[in-house]
């Protein structure tokens, strides 16, 4: 298979869609036999279908930004020698194994092959398991950042950052062995890039999301969706819509923390002319303008016990009575709430009536995605500025600093998108150049003052980082074409300062 190529089926794939991912450098056809007395420890067939293996997924590249989301499959067991990251594609003079990259769905596996960044050498990172996590260590030349802090040779675990400074960010995580097969539950679209419902993702728990809302969209039934606040729940309820039997008739949403409580019953039902006031005009409530098709109510739990009582029986049969009017009247409405509070808020008998219910995932439990919603929202707010586009956004592929990814991903969000869309705002107005950066910290303490004429600035009393070689000095001066105020960035240090103080102790000039 060449580079990038697609198979029709995973490769090494059981018909029961269990994965059996090699090396790059152990071919094997599926009609070929082994040795039934050795164990391959790259053949993950008749893993246990609730069975994952250790990842490292690519967050960000310095040559390779289309890769963001690629993954490093570490096949498990036992093989001593262990595996290698790099830019080679056979085993090293140990034994160990060259790990690809692949696209990993859970109906593809696209193998795309070693990283190619020439900076990068061909047995960069040496890894294998090693208990609950993964033992790595740095064999090629550049430095390892885990964490942030300069290092050797660390034991990581899901949730780790490991950086090869200046050249690669990778995420510890974890990818099933088995993921169901069929293709056909969701359109497809390109790896990375917003699905045709506009999500973005391609971790586990964003497939997971996608599988729930195909189910929602192939039923009839009302529909809870809940989730964190911005974390997509009302992009989950149109994107159900649109692919449901009703996508083509009217979707009427609602906010229903903005209807006032005196307003509640006409907004809901509608009401005849002039009733309960004189001068108010006949309305068909959102039940009426939403017949035939779906109705959403966002934030559901706001909605008074007494109201949530009088829609049991609209969504039981579909009968509602306007205000001032005698006669019931029927719609053929579905209903789709959405809500970010526990749905044990609600009313018993009405969340019962909610019998399709999905949960859209905060950016906690999908950490991988992170770099992929901030390539999109990027594009979408260079979208209107072309002279910000094309500094920061050539060949359609976003150029985010390391640091501002490392600071994306390891955030404790309350508002995710709108807030990730925020940090990305505050970073482009701290960007003149063409990477966009991480946006300064806020600080509490007071300016220093301004040094006079003939005075040099003040330095600050900060230790210099351990562990920081003579070595990875120098590269990181390479690499950055002796730009120290980029230099000190790529090495993880926390400002000019610590740079200064570290080449006069290693007498750089």
């Amino acid at each position: 298979m060449t580079h990038g190529q697609a198979r029709d089926h995973p490769p090494h794939a059981t018909a029961s869609g269990v994965y059996n991912v090699r090396p790059v450098s152990q071919p094997r056809a599926p009609h070929e036999s082994t040795d039934p007395g050795h164990s391959d420890p790259h053949d993950f067939t008749g893993s246990d279908s609730g069975a994952s293996c250790f990842a490292l997924c690519v967050l960000w590249s310095r040559e390779e930004p289309a890769r963001v989301g690629e993954v490093l499959l570490v096949p498990p067991g036992d093989h001593r020698p262990g595996y290698t990251v790099g830019r080679a594609t056979e085993v090293d003079d140990r034994g160990a194994l060259p790990l690809a990259l692949c696209q990993l769905r859970p109906f593809s596996l696209v193998t795309t092959g070693p990283l190619q960044d020439p900076r990068i050498s061909r047995w960069q990172l040496a890894v294998r398991p090693a208990g609950d996590g993964l033992h790595v260590e740095l064999r090629g030349r550049g430095g390892l950042l885990v964490h942030g802090a300069p290092a050797e040779r660390a034991t990581v675990r899901v949730g780790d950052l490991l950086e090869l400074t200046g050249r690669l960010l990778l995420l510890v995580t974890r990818r099933p062995l088995a993921w169901p097969r069929e293709s056909s539950f969701y359109p497809t679209f390109p790896f990375g890039q917003a699905d045709p419902h506009g999500l973005v993702g391609e971790s586990p728990a964003a497939w997971a999301l996608r599988r729930e809302l195909s189910f929602a969209a192939s039923r009839g039934e009302h529909t809870l969706v809940v989730g964190p606040s911005g974390a997509g729940k009302e992009l989950v309820v149109r994107a159900i819509h649109r692919a449901s039997r009703r996508g083509e008739r009217p979707l009427v949403a609602r906010n229903a923390a903005t209807i006032p409580d005196t307003l509640i019953d006409a907004e809901l039902f509608g009401n005849l002319r002039n009733y309960p006031n004189p001068g108010i005009p006949d309305r068909p409530g959102l039940l009426g303008e939403a017949d035939g098709g779906t109705l959403f109510l966002d934030e559901i739990g706001e909605l008074p016990a007494a109201l949530q009582a009088r829609l049991l029986r609209v969504m039981d049969c579909g009968e509602y009575q306007r205000l001032g009017e005698a006669r019931r009247r029927t719609t053929d409405v579905r209903l789709i709430a959405a809500t970010n509070r526990d749905p044990a808020i609600l009313k018993h008998d009405l969340l019962a009536r909610f019998s399709v219910r999905l949960t859209v995932p905060g950016f906690a439990e999908r950490p991988d995605d992170i770099p992929l919603i901030a390539r999109h929202l990027v594009r979408q707010i260079l979208a209107d500025d072309p002279a910000a586009r094309a500094r920061l956004c050539p060949d359609d592929e976003p150029r985010l600093s390391p640091q501002l990814i490392t600071a994306a991903v390891r955030r404790s969000y309350n508002t995710h998108t709108r807030e990730l869309s925020e940090l990305l705002l505050r970073a482009l107005a701290a960007s003149p150049g063409p990477t966009l950066e991480g946006p300064p910290l806020p600080t509490t303490s007071p300016p220093p003052s301004a040094p006079s004429p003939d005075s040099s600035p003040p330095e600050p009393d900060e230790a210099e980082p351990p562990g920081v070689t003579r070595e990875q000095i120098l590269a990181a001066l390479d690499r950055c074409d002796g730009v120290r105020d980029r230099a000190w960035r790529e090495l993880g240090l926390t400002s000019r300062y610590q740079l200064k103080r570290l080449l006069k102790r290693h007498n750089i000039a």
